[in-house]
């Protein structure tokens, strides 16, 4: 009978901070710009420079904190990671060891399974690294400073979760609470959420971990789910063929699916952690702390139970609207303007989704206003267009954010409610379709939809539907 395994697995995510400026230094955090265009002698680590700490790094921390359930720790200190590598200027990195942040939190997550708390052992700030660019035409690396010194939490689990879907559900707990508290936009593509695996395995039943390995190069849920299926793979074909595994950093390739040992596994000591001498403690008072607890909002778990009670939206339409906070936020504002929370929960549900898809786009990427999505509500319901019309306006708000009132003025889309007119064509449309009146005079029911579809393109899609089918129906009677 063949062994029964169980994977153990904790995370350490890096997040970085939505702060305008660097962590120790004024230069612009902005993603992209020209190589080294965002620099300045201390994030270039010049002898002789000072860090000076910002002060909305340690309250985003906090933020973090807070809405994860950690413990503040109200008097902190940075201290000093030190490793020598090229995308390090100072050969060092400011970090915390000692006394960091936030510790002892937990967030709930809700599986398959059923709910699950995986425990948060601490979270730490410090600054990122410079990039690394290898040239393999050249046969060389480059190295662009930009991102060394912009603000990072690291959030490190602990070891709680037993599989891929437990996983994604933290890391997707987690991206919202910081997308929804503004702290970062937790863009995987581009390096704003990191998330490094710590992985072993161990036979069920057993007290102890086994070897854990850890593994990096994670840009996206889908590539952290294949890793963490490789890698339990792996490590589960060693032990069977009698085999060590070896605690060591290993460096994923999604492209492959496998894989490939960078370095032994550092501890602690190799880093030869001290404290920071260029900066002084971080002292958290009362008033601090009461300050940004007033300032967190509303988190995703208290919006979703809201919008049931609220708005009385069904539990699947609040899920999707709030698991972004921009589309949430808009839905909001929508609602606000024309009343209607189930009509404009359709449109961004249905249409939006669509058109989203199409355009390959993220629901943050969304820039219509919710006063032009409320405007095309109300002429939809009073019946100024008909739904075929609003669904042609809308694409145009989607795209352009086209006010609908006047450009459905403008290409003149108005519904034609005149019955003289919509007499006048029918009597056209029934002359010109003779089988299909007849058909229908015979029971064909379907024979009435081609009639009112013939009478909408003959009105250019301006009639009103209702009416038309009222107005035919009289008239193949006569």
């Amino acid at each position: 009978m063949s062994k029964q395994y169980e994977t153990v697995i904790g995370l350490e995510v890096h997040v970085e901070l939505a702060t305008k400026t660097k962590i120790f230094c004024g230069c612009s955090t902005a993603f992209g710009g020209e190589p080294n265009a965002h620099t300045c002698p201390v994030c270039t680590g010049m002898p002789g420079s000072l860090p000076v700490l910002n002060k909305k790094v340690v309250e985003y921390a906090v933020a973090v904190g807070l809405a994860t359930n950690c413990e503040i720790t109200r008097f902190c200190k940075f201290d000093r990671k030190n490793y020598f590598y090229p995308d390090n200027p100072q050969n060092y990195q400011i970090s915390q060891l000692y006394l960091p942040i936030c510790r002892n939190g937990g967030i709930e997550i809700e599986t398959v399974a059923g709910k699950k708390t995986v425990g948060i052992h601490e979270i730490h700030m410090e600054e990122d690294a410079g990039k690394l660019v290898h040239d393999e035409w050249d046969d060389c690396s480059l190295v662009d400073y930009n991102r060394s010194g912009v603000p990072l939490i690291e959030i490190v689990s602990e070891p709680d979760m037993r599989s891929a879907e437990e996983v994604i559900a933290y890391l997707d707990k987690l991206r919202l609470i910081i997308q929804y508290l503004g702290a970062s936009d937790c863009k995987l593509q581009e390096g704003s959420m990191r998330a490094d695996v710590n992985l072993s395995v161990r036979e069920a039943g057993a007290e102890k971990f086994g070897t854990r390995t850890e593994m990096k190069n994670l840009n996206s849920f889908k590539a952290i789910a294949r890793a963490i299926e490789g890698e339990r793979a792996r490590q589960i074909e060693l032990l069977e063929e009698g085999k060590a595994v070896v605690q060591e950093t290993r460096r994923w390739d999604d492209n492959k699916e496998y894989s490939y040992a960078m370095r032994s596994k550092e501890d602690a000591q190799d880093y030869r952690y001290f404290p920071e001498p260029d900066l002084p403690p971080v002292v958290i008072g009362e008033e601090w702390l009461a300050k940004i607890k007033s300032r967190q909002p509303e988190l995703r778990t208290e919006k979703l139970a809201r919008y049931k009670k609220e708005f009385d939206i069904p539990e699947y339409d609040a899920r999707i609207l709030t698991e972004s906070k921009h589309m949430a936020d808009l839905f909001e504002a929508a609602t606000a303007v024309c009343g209607k929370p189930k009509k404009v929960s359709n449109w961004l549900m249905v249409e939006t989704m669509r058109l989203l898809k199409e355009a390959e786009m993220e629901p943050e990427d969304i820039s219509f206003s919710p006063e032009n999505l409320a405007k095309l509500i109300s002429l939809t319901d009073a019946g100024t267009i008909n739904s075929t019309v609003a669904k042609e306006v809308f694409e145009h708000i989607f795209r352009e954010d086209t006010d609908p009132e006047k450009y459905v003025e403008e290409k003149g889309l108005k519904t034609v409610h005149d019955e003289g007119a919509l007499r006048t064509v029918i009597q056209k449309v029934m002359e010109e379709n003779p089988q299909s009146v007849e058909d229908y005079r015979n029971g064909k029911e379907k024979a009435l939809g081609f009639l009112v579809g013939q009478t909408m393109k003959a009105m250019k899609g301006k009639a009103n539907p209702g009416l038309v089918n009222q107005i035919l129906r009289e008239a193949l009677k006569a």
